[in-house]
């Protein structure tokens, strides 16, 4: 039942006149004042109760989970100390990775050489750190190329399909045939070149394959989405659909396959240039050092055990942030 209220200034009449100096500031004062709730500018909140928690994205799910992961946060800090040592290896390392005395071949350790001496009595512990340039310029500069060829092959292929789907996919059957170890002792035989480019260039020939299979595999299901067919429909290309909308979505995988394979082909590096057809001298690496160090491994240990400690480290440092990573984007894990 409603209550009826009065008009102010009725003068207690039923058809009396509103007085005119009621709507003057006064008669404001008189008027009921709408309520003002304090949570009205918080969309989200409810009523009585906390506010809501904002919806997160992937991305920002997964650096909310990587900054509590204590595999990511070791891992991530071995990573960034070798990229400074390889950029800036005179910051741990004064003397020089060249210099020998060969009255000191194959000393032990001595105050102010802690690794001892090589075969031509050189510093170890300043080859060490040399030879991480070599083995993470080849890791880095390889994954990118892999990661980047094979990233826009596959998703060429699994976005337009048809022929250039069958095509690209019996290319990579073919380059995926070829023994990596084999492929790279007939390829790198044949180059008199030591540096790190002709290593490079020969994991990415064999490495992108391997990424522009899953490329393929994440824009045929992302490219299914209702928010990519609604794009379509709207008269989006197929270079803007692809890339803004396809891309960002389906780049997941990619990211954790290339992030493990870079520990990968690191490993691959050591493991030719042990054999003799990757990096040659006067390079300082990893694997020249073992290799040059496997057969004084009875008289000098420390010549083979702190270049493959550093080799060991470096590769579980990558794999160890890979399936971290894995970890945080998967989101059937969570």
């Amino acid at each position: 039942m409603t209550e009826a209220i009065a008009p102010a200034g009725g003068g207690g009449g039923g058809g009396g006149a509103v007085d005119p100096a009621a709507s003057g500031p006064q008669g404001l004062k008189d008027r009921p004042r709408r309520l003002t709730l304090p949570w009205r500018k918080e969309p989200g909140r409810r009523l009585g109760g906390p506010a809501a928690p904002t919806g997160r994205g992937l991305w920002s799910d997964a650096w909310h989970d990587l900054r509590r992961n204590p595999v990511f946060i070791v891992s991530a800090l071995i990573i960034l100390f070798l990229v400074l040592i390889a950029i800036w290896p005179q910051l741990i390392a004064s003397g020089n990775p060249y210099h020998g005395d060969l009255a000191r071949a194959q000393d032990g350790p001595a105050p102010g050489h802690p690794f001892g001496y090589d075969l031509q009595g050189r510093d170890v512990y300043t080859r060490t750190v040399y030879g991480a340039r070599a083995s993470i310029t080849v890791g880095i500069c390889a994954t990118l190329g892999a990661a980047l060829l094979g990233s826009a092959l596959g998703g060429l292929a699994g976005y337009f399909g048809g022929w250039w789907d069958a095509l690209l996919s019996r290319i990579a059957d073919v380059f995926f045939g070829i023994p990596i170890l084999l492929g790279g002792l007939v390829f790198l035989s044949v180059v008199t070149s030591g540096s790190v480019w002709p290593v490079v260039g020969f994991i990415v020939l064999l490495g992108w394959p391997q990424i522009s299979r899953i490329a393929r595999g994440s824009v045929v299901t992302v490219k299914e989405h209702d928010y990519v067919q609604a794009a379509r429909a709207l008269g989006a290309s197929s270079g803007r659909t692809l890339l803004r909308h396809i891309a960002p979505n389906a780049v997941a995988p990619v990211i954790v396959v290339a992030t493990i394979a870079l520990g990968t082909y690191i490993s691959l590096e050591a493991t030719l240039s042990f054999l003799g057809v990757g990096l040659k001298p006067p390079t300082v690496s990893w694997g020249i050092d073992i290799s040059s160090a496997a057969t004084q491994i009875r008289n000098a240990p420390h010549m083979l055990l702190w270049p493959a400690g550093a080799l060991s480290i470096t590769v579980l440092a990558f794999i160890m942030l890979g399936d971290a990573v894995r970890d945080a984007l998967d989101p059937k894990l969570r």
